[in-house]
């Protein structure tokens, strides 16, 4: 039988790292795509058993070198996503037009699946650039292919993230932090091994058409993400609500940073819950059962961000 090749877009992330360890040790063969080949090629190569992994650098939308790699491809992932736009219409380009080429190409080479990364919790964000590009995205895909699996996931965390990590350098730099919206909004943080496993899953699946939304084992809000945090890297910070107001005006001035800490229609996001809509399956109804709960799991990887870092009193303790 012939050996399945993957075309993966979007390897260089947190989930596309992890992915590409998974599926080379499970024979697949990978075919990920990135933009600077020298920049990402030394992080990649070592992700995978040797002769399972081949780089392909890709600028903009080539069609006629992504025509050739689906020629090649049995199925394709993206995991392209953007949290905030360096140039305007990026979002639109990377979570609609981008997919919608991907997946038509998909169709004419008549791929075994295309599987699609979008985000959870974005379907009542009609105010949100970020959430009206990435379900345009989602609508296109299903006009563009019928073989196609869309993975909404919440909040994804790791040693690797930009999340978690994040917040940690904040809390240990800044006295207080804000709580956007009273820090009520909802969060369902799921693990990257945790995602990582379930789209591997879904390569074999059997369905089509599928909308899947993926979660946790735990339902947090924005506070207690805070709290865990803090008692994770073991530091006490002062929380306070931040109005309405003051929080636009600092995500005006955030936003103009090369990185921005906060942009206004992230702030925008922020009001909504990222939980399971019960519009769609999820990973619990397929059996797919996240065990890793998130205050644990940042506290294998904080240590780098308590006082003494891994020559903590308290971790050299737990050690022995």
């Amino acid at each position: 039988m012939k050996q399945k090749e993957i075309l993966l877009f979007g390897a260089t992330g947190q989930i596309g790292r992890n992915l590409i360890r998974k599926l080379s040790k499970n024979n697949y063969k990978i075919i990920a795509v990135t933009r600077n080949i020298h920049k990402a090629g030394y992080i990649l190569k070592t992700q995978a058993n040797p002769g399972y992994l081949e780089l392909v650098e890709l600028n903009n939308f080539e069609i006629n070198k992504i025509e050739e790699l689906m020629k090649r491809a049995s199925i394709c992932i993206n995991l392209i996503g953007i949290l905030f736009e360096k140039k305007k219409n990026d979002f639109n380009l990377i979570h609609s037009d981008l997919p919608a080429l991907l997946s038509k190409k998909a169709n004419e080479f008549k791929l075994e699946k295309f599987i699609h990364l979008s985000a959870l919790g974005i379907e009542k964000a009609n105010d949100s650039k970020y959430a009206l590009s990435k379900l345009d995205g989602e609508k296109r895909i299903k006009e563009n292919f019928n073989k196609h699996i869309i993975i909404k996931p919440s909040i994804i965390y790791s040693i690797d993230d930009n999340f978690s990590t994040k917040f940690m350098s904040l809390l240990s730099a800044l006295p207080m932090m804000p709580l956007y919206y009273n820090g009520k909004t909802k969060f369902s943080p799921i693990h990257v091994s945790d995602i990582v496993e379930i789209i591997f899953n879904m390569i074999k699946y059997p369905g089509e058409n599928l909308v899947l939304e993926c979660m946790g084992p735990e339902e947090m809000t924005f506070k207690k993400i805070i709290q865990n945090i803090l008692i994770s890297i073991d530091k006490k910070r002062i929380l306070f609500p931040m109005p309405y107001v003051l929080a636009k005006l600092s995500a005006k001035f955030f936003q103009l940073l090369p990185n921005p800490l906060l942009t206004e229609d992230q702030l925008t996001l922020l009001k909504y819950d990222n939980c399971k809509s019960g519009n769609y399956k999820n990973n619990f109804d397929l059996g797919y059962i996240p065990k890793k709960k998130f205050g644990e799991e940042i506290n294998k990887y904080s240590f780098n961000w308590k006082s003494g870092g891994q020559f903590n009193v308290k971790l050299q303790d737990k050690l022995k």
